[in-house]
């Protein structure tokens, strides 16, 4: 599995990149992978000011559903529009690209990142 060393990670299996005061959070291969294949996203936080461990959203697969929860504290300013799953029975774009075209939501920081992200060498370890 790949785990990109710029990024940052959480126990529930989130990543976070962080540009000045705004981080992009989506979920790790290692998750979408234990999910299986992805049929929906439910992300109606838009705008919504969240502490960290709140839930955003849920993210449902063939084998269960899943709350997403933040791993940092802020306001949700953008949903991925690429999160709505087409009707053409392709591979969602968070099984295929879970770190990249498969981001879930930026959000606008309100207070200094937590010390419990993980780097990707601990993360790594956490996962097996």
């Amino acid at each position: 599995m790949h785990f990109p060393e710029d990024l940052l990670y959480t126990n529930d299996h989130e990543w976070v990149k962080v540009d000045g005061d705004i981080a992009v959070v989506g979920v790790t291969d290692y998750a979408q992978k234990e999910l299986g294949d992805i049929v929906y996203i439910d992300i109606s936080t838009l705008s919504e000011t969240l502490e960290q461990h709140e839930i955003f959203g849920t993210i449902e697969a063939v084998k269960a559903v899943s709350d997403l929860f933040m791993p940092v504290s802020g306001t949700i300013i953008e949903v991925n529009p690429a999160l709505e799953a087409g009707d053409d029975g392709s591979e969602h774009i968070v099984n295929k690209d879970p770190y990249g075209k498969g981001w879930m939501i930026k959000v606008k920081l309100d207070a200094p990142l937590p010390d419990n992200l993980l780097n990707a060498a601990d993360y790594r370890k956490m996962v097996g």
